[in-house]
């Protein structure tokens, strides 16, 4: 029970200063990829502090409403991960955020922000897939859905589920709204719908929506660091490691490649999940 509230109580105070500090160094390392110095590594926080300090232009009180929602849904999510608690219950909380945000794009009348909201619902059913699969594969080999089985568990999970693996770094692009799957939102400026999805958010509600993505960024890369968790120190070391190494290398994919059609999305995501998902699992139930 102790673990459990520390678990709590961990991320919700210290996982917005680690995502607002990716978050900083992501700027700086896109910045750099392109020949621009880019800005202080703690502009994220800046910006948040800004938006907390402008006045709210809010289009209606449900607006504000479903966001205030998705907030409190998106901790949720990371809480119960961090916790230990149902891998399945984590996944399904991190959806309800997200439709969330949709019906708070859609509730706003803007045609940016309704156009985003759809090819946020269009990424939801492109990535959804693996998800559920990686939960299944991480059941599969350890017995539980339980976080806290899997990351005690002796047997470190990269191997017999290589193929979730590489599966889920693949959508993993889509949930960090990185090129070439940025088709809802973007944090560049080469955004053709201004800002999508959150283009009718403003002040205090939009700096409500960039800490949550701070939050979910780093229950993103738990999820990764659940493959390479067996019960110790080194498990740890290596998962961590994996995490930044990951993240630097959705970094470099945002900078090397244009924005894909959606369609071009779907398929690959669909085939990704068909192609290494599936047949991970299928070699596993045969073993």
């Amino acid at each position: 029970m102790v673990n459990v509230i520390i678990g709590i109580i961990a991320y919700i105070v210290l996982a917005p200063f680690v995502g607002g500090f990716l978050a900083g160094v992501d700027r700086i390392v896109s910045a750099r990829l392109q020949g621009r110095v880019g800005p202080p590594v703690l502009q994220p926080f800046y910006d948040v502090l800004k938006l907390r300090e402008k006045e709210d232009i809010t289009v209606n009180n449900v607006q504000d409403f479903y966001v205030a929602a998705f907030f409190i849904f998106v901790i949720a999510t990371g809480a119960i991960f961090f916790a230990g608690g149902d891998l399945l219950l984590v996944i399904f909380t991190l959806t309800t955020a997200s439709v969330l945000l949709i019906m708070a794009a859609y509730s706003s009348n803007s045609p940016y922000a309704q156009v985003g909201a759809q090819r946020e619902l269009l990424q939801m059913m492109a990535y959804e897939p693996m998800v559920l699969l990686t939960c299944v594969g991480f059941y599969m080999v350890n017995g539980s859905f339980e976080v806290r089985n899997i990351v005690t568990d002796a047997n470190m999970d990269f191997l017999p589920l290589i193929g979730v693996f590489f599966g889920f770094l693949f959508i993993l692009t889509i949930k960090l709204r990185k090129r070439p799957f940025d088709l809802s939102m973007s944090h560049h400026a080469h955004q053709e719908l201004v800002k999508g999805l959150v283009t009718e958010f403003s002040g205090k509600t939009f700096a409500l929506i960039e800490v949550a993505h701070w939050y979910e960024n780093v229950f993103l890369l738990g999820m990764i660091f659940l493959f390479f968790a067996n019960g110790t120190v080194w498990g740890a070391i290596l998962g961590v490691v994996v995490c930044i190494v990951v993240y630097f290398f959705e970094v470099l994919i945002d900078n090397s490649f244009a924005r894909v059609k959606w369609q071009a999305m779907f398929k690959a995501s669909w085939i990704v999940a068909l192609v290494l998902g599936c047949i991970n699992l299928f070699v596993l139930y045969l073993v």
